[in-house]
């Protein structure tokens, strides 16, 4: 149960700095943060310790925490690894996926299509968070994985901070492209579909 209120804490101040709810470089608290995520002490901690560790939030000796600053070379980088990295996942995943997880991935498409409708961008957000996590569930490689986690958040939170409903509609779209081809088991057109979705969201 302890984990599991770790990672829901972890979630709900993972969303609110990728949506700037926690603004770049803002100084926070710990009680703050207590309550933005809606969880005691212990999970909260876990989760702040989680995302230090992906470079989001510094822990500053006898200041407190600072929300991480976005840097003009982040976009870049980010986009290097997951262009990298990515694809291969996506090729691994569409060959080990097992069945809950290949329906979890048909559960995420039909949300992003519904955010697609209703213009609904952090839904969209929390969405493809859901999608990078049935990813990680289901990559037979944990190294890809340990790599992907920091770098596709970060990547969010960049791409959160330019977005438009059209760049959203078609971020989705070419979503949904990978999902179909990863629950399809697809293994070529799956690394092939990412390559194209993160060629798109290296546009800036």
């Amino acid at each position: 149960m302890q984990e599991s209120l770790s990672h829901l804490a972890y979630l709900a101040l993972e969303h609110a700095i990728v949506t700037l709810a926690l603004a770049p470089g803002a100084l926070v608290t710990e009680k703050q943060l207590i309550d933005l995520a809606g969880h005691g002490r212990t999970p909260v901690r876990e989760a702040i310790q989680k995302l230090a560790w992906q470079g989001l939030i510094v822990v500053k000796p006898r200041v407190g925490l600072q929300i991480a600053e976005i840097r003009a070379e982040d976009h870049a980088n980010v986009m290097q690894v997951r262009r990298k990295l990515e694809p291969a996942a996506a090729a691994l995943v569409a060959d080990a996926a097992n069945d809950e997880e290949r329906a979890r991935l048909i559960q995420c498409a039909a949300a992003m299509e519904r955010c697609a409708v209703g213009g609904d961008l952090k839904g969209f957000f929390a969405a493809d968070k859901a999608f990078d996590e049935i990813l990680e569930d289901a990559c037979p490689n944990r190294f890809i994985t340990a790599a992907l986690g920091p770098v596709q958040t970060h990547s969010r939170r960049l791409w959160y901070s330019t977005a438009n409903p059209e760049k959203m509609d078609r971020s989705i779209s070419l979503h949904v492209t990978v999902i179909t081809a990863i629950h399809q088991g697809e293994v070529d057109q799956a690394r092939v579909t990412m390559a194209a979705l993160i060629d798109y969201l290296s546009q800036k």
